[in-house]
């Protein structure tokens, strides 16, 4: 078989889904064997100690999460509300608010308190009115009872027992420990943007992870199911692993799922599992 033909059959979309992932493992087994970049990256990855992870779309489903709650509430409040929009437009806010706090507009503020104000907005949009502070608290948190993928948990259960895992994430230390609980989520540690008062793609954050497991940079492998996530990542030094993700945005307007042929990453994956089979955990 001629991998240089064949792979470009391979993107990560449609197509991955339908592979059987014995094949894609004998494919890219086979790209090590035949060529000499391949085999250094075999041996690269054998130096990688620490996996970290994106969190909200690579290992939560935050859109449904957001939908299945919104429609609960939306019924015991009465109110009649596209709940699909509502998630989407809350999601599409959170860039536009980090960037106040990047251009200084806003002091450094954590994603729960970013969450709340991008929330008070949507709620005099929506003219949901006569909520109580604990009810806004409640719903703000949300964030925090979002449901893992299928294959998150089990998959992460297989890298804890070859990596030191742990999320590399915006989100606020409170919110990352509250949704590991939610979601039986099996991390080593809780890295991220809090740490270090700096957002993703900002360097600092992505080096705070190897500085805080005390590791080199390329000892460490940023996963993710967004491309610009971990160009950023290996930019800095780390190694990087692609998970697609196809559902994350739905038929929502907050995006579209980002794909990857194999090769663009240092491991390309159709699941947390792939991922961790593909690295031997």
């Amino acid at each position: 078989m001629d991998f240089r033909v064949d792979r470009r059959k391979f993107l990560v979309g449609a197509s991955i889904a339908a592979i059987p992932v014995r094949q894609l493992h004998a494919l890219f087994a086979e790209e090590a064997g035949r060529y000499p970049q391949g085999a250094k990256r075999t041996r690269e990855l054998a130096n990688v100690k620490a996996l970290v992870f994106d969190t909200f779309g690579t290992v939560v489903d935050w859109r449904s999460s957001v939908i299945a709650e919104g429609m609960t509430w939306g019924r015991a409040k009465g109110l009649q509300i596209d709940w699909g929009q509502f998630a989407d437009r809350w999601r599409l806010g959170y860039r536009p608010a980090m960037d106040k706090v990047r251009k200084g507009q806003i002091p450094w503020t954590r994603l729960d308190d970013l969450h709340r104000m991008i929330l008070e907005e949507l709620l005099n949009e929506y003219k949901i009115q006569g909520l109580t502070e604990e009810e806004k608290v409640h719903w703000t948190y949300v964030w925090r009872r979002l449901k893992p993928w299928p294959d998150s948990a089990a998959g992460l259960t297989r890298l804890k027992k070859k990596y030191i895992i742990a999320p590399l994430s915006n989100g606020n230390i409170a919110l990352m420990a509250n949704l590991a609980k939610f979601g039986g989520l099996p991390w080593d540690a809780i890295l991220g943007a809090e740490l270090v008062k700096h957002y993703k793609p900002d360097r600092e954050v992505y080096l705070s992870a190897a500085y805080y497991l005390d590791l080199k940079p390329e000892e460490v492998m940023m996963v993710a199911a967004h491309v610009g996530d971990l160009q950023a990542a290996r930019s800095c030094g780390l190694r990087t692993g692609f998970i697609y993700r196809p559902n994350e945005f739905g038929d929502g307007s907050a995006g579209k799922p980002d794909k990857a042929q194999p090769g663009d990453f240092d491991v390309v994956s159709a699941s947390m599992i792939d991922l961790a089979q593909q690295l031997g955990a």
